[in-house]
């Protein structure tokens, strides 16, 4: 069964999660996966699903009709994953910090560099407790391929948080 891969985005509403859920059940598709949360506002997220070849076309058709309540753009997605990705360790990287632009691409810049893949990664910016100000958190967890070594990826991020002036923890996962 092919899978699709969904982005939605809408007004945050009551029966948000329904509607979307039942435009995919009425026309044969199983919601296997998503990540969902509001942000600014509107609710957004991502949802792997299965459908049968014959009706994914009906499927994309009452997907395209739900415009005006959310958008959703469907994707194809990989029927298995391509390697065991699964089986690579992984990292837990939690930052905090005075919030201030290029944090995100600084640390993304140095998972790269180490063929790093994020797996899961939240950020947020709230009030600083006591000082006042706006802090940067960010949580994620990400893979590390073979033959890469952690320890390396770890001095790496150390290095640009002390350069940043953020609180890093990296863990194994």
């Amino acid at each position: 069964m092919p899978r699709l891969v969904l982005t939605v985005i809408g007004d945050d509403r009551a029966g948000f999660v329904e509607t979307l859920a039942e435009a995919i059940t009425a026309h044969g598709g199983n919601w296997e996966q998503s990540q969902m949360a509001e942000l600014a506002g509107q609710f957004a997220g991502i949802v792997v699903v299965t459908v049968p070849n014959e009706r994914a076309d009906e499927l994309r058709g009452a997907l395209d009709g739900l415009e005006g309540l959310m958008e959703v753009s469907a994707h194809p997605g990989a029927e298995e994953p391509a390697a065991p990705r699964e089986a690579w360790p992984h990292l837990r990287i939690d930052l905090i910090g005075s919030d201030h632009p290029g944090i995100v691409r600084d640390v993304s810049s140095v998972l790269a560099r180490h063929g790093l893949s994020i797996e899961s990664m939240a950020t947020e910016r709230r009030d600083a407790p006591i000082s006042g100000g706006r802090l940067f958190e960010a949580h994620l967890v990400v893979r590390v391929p073979p033959g890469v070594e952690p320890s390396d990826a770890r001095d790496d991020l150390e290095r640009v948080a002390s350069e940043l002036f953020v609180d890093l923890t990296v863990e194994e996962a």
